[in-house]
This record gives structure tokens, sequence and C-alpha cells, in this order.
């Protein structure tokens, strides 16, 4: 099965393909053995800084090795690229997905450069799967935010420029603004679970994304996804938990330095909130 074979799949079972940042093999041991143990498939996302840290051909051929000896449904995607420009250089390395954000420009000119991903990811292989946003979180993900933000109305999706938006571009995935923000921040996250239904009532059954799951209740995550979310991003919770657990196991061993001691915890910490997030998307068991 193909990538969009599961988000289609998991669309019409009323569930959410889960999608996990990684900047290192560390992260991905952990987040891979929650998916084995659970039987869940996965998205591996690496974002513009994270794929140059790893390197893009170097995080192909882990995906390729990994899927391997796991025998899971791993899918590798190329997480908020910017531009064309680098959205192109991961396709050209090997990328499975690409997420092509350019919500920041205007409507348009984001459907201009978003219609040319699609065109060259389909050239090299129909099953490609491309994403496409519209509407901008105003918060980063490698942030934890000790105040209170605000989300400016105007950075909300609207419905119909959702609609015109994969009608135009034919894009796979949609990601849309609907009070979801990157990071933690200080103030308990609110979905606008209605804003969710009107979309997905007018972009049919093209995969819709949820950005900036870290921190979210686990209710609203839920209400999202009976509303038609079918595929949710988690980051900033990994890293805390890989961040926490390191520092107190450095705390507690100071004298120790050899690698693979002090990031056996890490992965634990890593896999135990991979399979949190696993078992409330609802994918445990859906290989």
């Amino acid at each position: 099965m193909t990538l969009n074979d599961y988000l289609n799949r998991a669309l019409k079972e009323g569930w959410a393909i889960p999608h996990f940042n990684i900047s290192d093999a560390v992260t991905l041991v952990g987040i891979l053995e929650a998916a084995k143990e659970l039987k869940s498939p996965v998205m591996i996302g690496t974002s513009e800084g994270e794929r140059k840290f790893i390197g893009g051909k170097q995080a192909v051929a882990m995906i390729t090795a990994y899927r391997d000896e796991y025998k899971l449904p791993i899918f590798l995607n190329a997480d908020h690229h910017k531009s064309v420009t680098t959205a192109g250089e991961a396709l050209n390395v090997g990328y499975e997905s690409i997420h092509i954000d350019l919500s920041v420009l205007k409507l348009e000119e984001n459907i201009t450069g978003t219609k040319e991903i699609v065109a060259h990811a389909k050239a090299l292989n129909k099953d490609i799967s491309v994403e496409g946003e519209v509407g901008y979180l105003v918060t980063e993900s490698s942030k934890i935010y000790k105040e209170i933000i605000e989300i400016p109305p105007e950075s909300l999706t609207k419905p119909e420029e959702a609609a015109r938006f994969v009608k135009e571009t034919g894009v796979d995935r949609f990601a849309p603004a609907v009070g979801n923000l990157h990071g933690i921040v200080a103030n308990v996250k609110k979905l606008d679970i209605a804003r969710i239904e009107a979309i997905r009532s007018m972009i049919g059954d093209t995969a819709m994304v949820l950005h900036g799951g870290s921190g979210t209740p686990d209710e609203q995550i839920k209400n999202a996804i009976e509303a038609g979310i079918n595929n949710i991003h988690i980051n900033t919770e990994l890293r805390v938990a890989y961040a926490e657990s390191l520092r107190k196991f450095l705390l507690e061993n100071p004298d120790e330095t050899t690698p693979y001691k002090f990031f056996k915890p890490v992965i634990e910490a890593i896999k135990q909130k991979t399979a949190e997030k696993i078992k409330l998307f609802g994918s445990v068991s859906r290989i």
C-alpha cells in the first residue's frame, strides 16, 4: 500500500496516520520500536533544517534500511519545505512525500508554486504524496512558549480558499490553519472543529493534515479526527522527551562517555511518547 492508500483508509475508518519528525537515528529507532510493537503505519518527517543536518540521501537510506529490517510501512516526508527549490531538492534525492509550504505567499503564488511541485513529483513517481498549505501557523516547532499566544483571525484557513487550492493544485494532502500551533504554548490549544468540518466538506476525500499536534488536549485530537483530520504531526513533545531523558541520565551519570549507554533511556522515552500518540490517533493494528 502507498502512503495515499493508507491516508484514504484512515479517512474512511476514522483514524489518523501519525507523523513524527526526527533529527537523528536515536529518535527514529524510538519511534519505530513503538510502531513495530503497536503495528502502526508511520510517517517520518524532516524539516529543511533537519534534512540538512541528517543529509537528504542519508535520511532516504536510513528509512530504506529500517523499512526492510522492521517490515513496517514507513514513509519519509520532506516537512515544511518553504520553496520550490528546496522541495525539489528533497524529491530529487528520493523522498516519497513532500510538504511544500508556501503559506506565507499570496494564494495565487502559493497555488502556482505548489502546482509546480505536484507536477515535478508526479513526473518522478505517481505515488509520491504531495501536501500543500493555506493559512499559516504563528509559532515555531523548535520553541516552548511561556507566554500566551494569540491567533490572528486572518491566519486561519478559509474553507472556500481551501477548496480552490485543492482543486487547482491537485495535492494529495491539505494542511489548514484551524487554531493549531507549532511547539508548546502557555495557553491551552483550542482547535476550531467547525472550521475543520467545513473544510472537509469542501475538499472531498483529499487527506487533511493537522500540524502542531504537540500539547493539544487529547479530546480535541479525537474531535479533530472525527471532523475529518486523518494525518497528525508531532515533533516538540518528542524533542522534550529526548532532552529531558538525556539531561537526567547525564546528571545522574556525570562520568559516562559512551553514547549508546546514555541514549538507551532516550530511545525508551521516545518510544513511550510515540506509543501514547499512536494509541490516541487510533492507528494501532492498522497494518
